[in-house]
């Protein structure tokens, strides 16, 4: 006889069964593993799971949705079964060794009817007056990049703004004193609503009304490379009534220099209203942080090599390219190799683990990892840009370049001939330009002419001309 129950006050997910205690057991998810704590024995035990998690050296946040599987040594678990329950801070459902958890959205909201009602009462409510900032990265994925650098420094400078953050479940840490609202919930709504500014880093998605007096700040989140927008090959006409029509939700548009300045104008045609060239706030940290705090959280001694793998995402593909074996470059690089999805990649495949291998796909901020890392390994992301202000050595694994540049996107310069640091097509060349000498001499001028275009307003400053900007024209009060 095995069961299973959640505890709603202890937030925990119990399976209890008789006979001998097993050995193990484990919820493991794609993003997350989580160890019961494992008591009783002799005619009896049971295996409590948390629903909760630290990682990185934070607090204990409520895990991540998805699909989990319960792996209980020695037990049959096809008989489990428990329908979906809420809690404030997730909803949990069990059948047999597969456990779904999900946002802590009530059942009444969740349904297509239900979001329809909440759409509706948001369409038709008055807003855009309460000082406040409704801030999101990644479509909720993250509380980082632009948006999370701009909610620092305006904490500091206006703590009596309220700072809302739309996450796509409580798994998502937010910056002390703001607020987590979760996507789709009456909150959500309500405060999108309500906020005098929101400041975004991606497309609203969702119908968005502009209530009387709101601004939109558009950070965006890139630098590009690769072709956007309006500039995506292949002529489809409901892609640019969509680019339009997005755009056209924007008060004001940042760009980290002039070159994405003039390509992001003509991408998003964000004609005649102003864009903010005042490099990039998420790149502060670069200039200002401490590298060996970051290294600490992830567990990394002073003296390792940190590798960053860091690749973009294809149009063609939802997972990570697979273009690196990361615990035989571990290996054969002898250094500790950090492997980094793209945001879109988050919800598919799994960590990947090895020796002296960190997946940190899930950790809250690209730039702490970038400061953290000796070095960049990527290909077409826009992380390019942004490294480059650490002056720390880039290298550009490529394989699929033709694929990339001809079919898949298409590039706004040539990478081969411009790029600060060599282009390599299999991870044996890769590791042959890691372990050169000579490498980094050799694209020392294209790396100076590399920072001079692109990273002359990364100065450290990036988020405090930003939000300067904000109060000065009153978006909010302070």
């Amino acid at each position: 006889m095995i069961s299973v129950r959640i505890d709603e006050q202890k937030e925990t997910l119990v399976v209890a069964g008789e006979g001998a205690k097993p050995a193990s057991a484990v919820l493991q998810g794609a993003r997350a593993c989580v160890e019961a704590r494992l008591t009783g024995g002799g005619t009896t035990w049971k295996a409590t799971f948390p629903l909760r998690l630290a990682r990185w050296g934070g607090q204990a946040l409520p895990l991540p949705s998805g699909h989990y599987t319960l792996v209980v040594d020695g037990q049959d678990l096809s008989a489990l079964a428990l329908p979906m329950t809420l809690l404030p801070i997730l909803r949990a459902a069990v059948t047999g060794a597969d456990v779904e958890i999900g946002p802590p959205l009530d059942p009444v909201h969740s349904t297509p009817e239900g979001q329809a009602t909440l759409e509706g009462r948001y369409a038709a409510q008055s807003g855009g007056t309460e000082n406040a900032v409704f801030f999101e990265s990644f479509y909720g994925r993250s509380a980082g990049c632009n948006p999370g650098a701009i909610d620092r420094e305006l904490a500091v400078r206006a703590p009596g703004v309220t700072r809302y953050w739309s996450v796509t479940d409580l798994s998502v840490a937010v910056p002390d004193g703001a607020i987590s609202v979760v996507e789709g919930s009456p909150e959500w709504w309500r405060a999108r609503g309500a906020a005098r500014l929101l400041v975004v880093n991606d497309w609203l998605r969702r119908r968005f009304v502009r209530k009387q007096g709101q601004r939109v700040i558009q950070t965006w989140h890139g630098t590009p490379l690769k072709r956007l927008a309006l500039h995506r090959p292949g002529f489809d006409p409901r892609r640019m009534l969509a680019v339009f029509r997005e755009s056209r939700r924007w008060d004001v548009l940042l760009a980290q220099n002039p070159y994405a300045e003039r390509v992001l104008r003509k991408a998003y045609a964000f004609l005649n209203r102003p864009i903010w060239v005042d490099g990039y706030p998420r790149n502060d940290v670069l200039t200002t942080g401490d590298s060996s705090a970051v290294r600490a959280r992830l567990g990394i001694a002073p003296n390792e090599t940190v590798l960053l793998y860091a690749p973009t995402w294809r149009d063609d593909r939802a997972e990570m390219v697979d273009f690196v074996d990361p615990e035989s470059l571990a290996q054969q690089a002898d250094a500790v190799v950090l492997v980094r999805g793209h945001s879109r990649t988050i919800t598919y495949g799994r960590d990947q683990s090895g020796a002296r291998v960190i997946d940190v796909t899930g950790y809250p901020d690209t730039a702490e990892l970038m400061l953290a890392a000796d070095a960049l390994i990527t290909d077409y992301s826009s992380v390019m840009f942004d490294f480059s202000v650490t002056g720390k050595p880039m290298y550009f694994l490529v394989p699929d370049l033709e694929h990339y540049r001809g079919e898949l996107r298409g590039f706004y310069f040539d990478l081969g001939e411009r790029a600060p640091g060599p282009l390599v097509r299999s991870q044996a060349e890769l590791l042959e330009a890691l372990q050169d000498a000579g490498a980094i001499a050799r694209y020392a001028e294209r790396y100076v002419a590399w920072q001079e275009q692109f990273n002359g307003r990364d100065d450290g400053a990036a988020s405090a001309r930003v939000v300067s900007r904000i109060l000065d024209l009153g978006f909010v009060q302070v």
